[in-house]
């Protein structure tokens, strides 16, 4: 039976059917008070899932709309700012820096490892005058999540440089308490935990960070924060956002209402887990330094002379379901298992079993079959 995929990768990640359904509802006008309460709703909702009493906006368009707009409302050609680099989306934000004329500095990490809060600090204290730090939370290209917390404190005490966070792939699988952590603009976007399709992304900002949008001088229009702000503040939205989006952006959102945050996050922690230790018990190695793994996603070294994107197109062939390759260098030497936003624990056995499978056909098991199976069974029926 064909027509059946089932996503087990980073995002787009599986959309419940009462938001399916809320999507499917017909549009109504973006400027008629129906609207403007479903805006006051989601804004509401959005603010309890940062855990913060500052302003979430949303932006018709991709993460890397939100964080781009981060970057560009906050800060000025020149600007020294530090961008951390450990994998492909870290790659990306020094690129988009550079771009704006910002004056980069570099804490590179291999991939595979986190970030050393300890190289930022060292930065922050050697450099007085750096505008700000920016970091991804959750690297998903090499499943590694970093010290956001400890380097957000770091920033913290530095009056003028603020903390610019990709959270895009740990917003809503991750505990990520803006407020606590001093964190100063934080990106998500609705193809990850939020469990919806792709078009909406949410830029979080503080008090600080608006401080900082007053002496930012780099161009904008579409993506100008002021005038979302303005717009949110009389629940309306500056251009034609994507209606239907928020429709099923208000319903998850009351969905992990519902669920709770705390419920949320045990929940990924035990998927992240189980799957971690499924893939270990079959011989297999992770590609994330130990302790550092991402509660959203779990990288695996294709060893014993496998090649990823054989298991990949074996499992995508004979069991309709879709994980990830490794990018750039690590094409064919891991695979990626998402297992963020609407996962539940079958999704997390049928996963390693169809890995065992594959593994078992090429004639490369090191272990009874079953035994990854078996490993994420007793994880899983473990009490929280």
């Amino acid at each position: 039976m064909k027509e059946k995929l089932t996503l087990m990768i980073p995002g787009p990640t599986p959309v419940p059917e009462r938001v399916l359904k809320a999507l499917g509802k017909h549009p109504i006008g973006h400027r008629s008070p129906e609207f403007q309460e479903i805006v006051k709703s989601t804004t509401n909702l959005l603010k309890w899932l940062h855990q913060t009493k500052g302003d979430v906006l949303t932006i018709t368009g991709s993460g890397t709309a939100a964080m781009e707009a981060g970057i560009i409302n906050t800060l000025s050609k020149g600007d020294k700012v530090i961008c951390g680099e450990n994998g492909k989306f870290g790659e990306r934000w020094v690129k988009v820096a550079k771009a704006y004329g910002l004056n980069v500095t570099t804490v590179k990490a291999p991939w595979g490892d986190p970030l050393d809060p300890e190289s930022f600090k060292r930065i922050l204290n050697e450099e007085k005058d750096i505008r700000a730090v920016i970091i991804t939370h959750s690297e998903t290209s090499t499943g590694v999540i970093n010290n956001l917390e400890e380097i957000s404190r770091a920033v913290k005490s530095h009056q003028n440089t603020i903390m610019i966070a990709d959270c895009v792939t740990s917003i809503g699988s991750s505990n990520v308490p803006m407020d606590k952590w001093g964190i100063d603009v934080i990106a998500s976007g609705s193809q990850k935990g939020y469990m919806m399709p792709p078009g909406l992304s949410f830029v979080a900002m503080s008090q600080k960070a608006w401080e900082a949008n007053e002496r930012s001088n780099l161009p904008k229009f579409y993506l100008d924060l002021l005038s979302y702000k303005k717009a949110a503040d009389k629940n309306s939205n500056p251009y034609t956002p994507g209606v239907n989006l928020y429709f099923a952006l208000e319903e998850t959102l009351k969905l992990m209402k519902e669920e709770g945050l705390d419920s949320i996050f045990k929940r990924h922690n035990k998927h992240m887990k189980a799957t971690q230790e499924a893939m270990n018990s079959m011989g297999l190695t992770l590609f994330a330094k130990k302790g550092y793994g991402s509660p959203s996603i779990t990288s695996v070294v294709a060893n014993n002379n496998l090649n990823a994107e054989e298991i990949r197109k074996y499992i995508k062939n004979k069991f309709d379901i879709l994980i990830a390759g490794g990018q750039d260098h690590l094409k064919g030497k891991i695979f990626r298992i998402g297992h963020l936003g609407f996962i539940n624990d079958r999704d997390i056995l049928t996963a390693v079993a169809a890995i065992e499978a594959a593994i078992e056909h090429m004639g490369a098991s090191k272990k009874p079959l079953g035994t990854g199976v078996s490993t994420a069974v007793k994880i899983l029926l473990e009490k929280d």
